[in-house]
């Protein structure tokens, strides 16, 4: 499969990983609110709400493709607690600091519907790469099913092509 980035403009031969540029929570806010409630990078993502605060971090996922030699990689958010998000975020520059705190997936992925985030464990990686999830293998969801068994090259390749169509920008 070949495609024109969006970023570069050149044409590449790899797959793209499956790149959201913000959680859910932050794209569906108005521009008055991203401004006034919302701080957003390319690792960090606060919304303060008047009755709650959501904290969010970058992170990578890496999807099993059973017939073909590369898997998918998906560069996506989740929602961390207080104490994780400050944990991580106070040891983001320790390039040592491995542990593993629980999120919810905060993209909705195409090719599934989404009633629920989906419950992940977070695992943080060293020397500045970002941590990686892992849905828990118990939430009875078709992604998670998926996750485990691996998808097929051609389910794959209708993934990027669905990103692509829906304006999203991967890298």
């Amino acid at each position: 499969m070949t495609y024109t980035c969006p970023s570069c403009g050149e044409t590449h031969d790899s797959w793209p990983a499956l790149v959201f540029r913000a959680p859910d929570s932050y794209v569906h806010l108005s521009a008055e609110e991203k401004e006034n409630i919302a701080f957003l990078n390319s690792d960090f993502c606060v919304i303060e709400y008047p009755d709650q605060t959501d904290r969010f971090i970058r992170v990578v996922m890496t999807q099993k493709v059973n017939d073909h030699c590369s898997d998918l990689e998906y560069g996506i958010w989740v929602s961390l607690s207080e104490k994780s998000f400050n944990d991580y975020n106070d040891n983001f520059e320790n390039p040592n600091h491995q542990v593993e705190y629980f999120g919810w997936l905060s993209n909705k992925l195409p090719d599934y519907t989404f009633k629920d985030y989906i419950p992940c464990l977070v695992q943080t990686r060293p020397d500045g790469q970002r941590p990686e999830i892992v849905p828990r293998p118990d939430f009875d969801h078709p992604f998670v099913q998926d996750y485990y068994a691996g998808i097929t090259k051609a389910e794959a390749e209708l993934r990027i092509q669905m990103l692509f169509n829906r304006g999203q920008n991967p890298n």
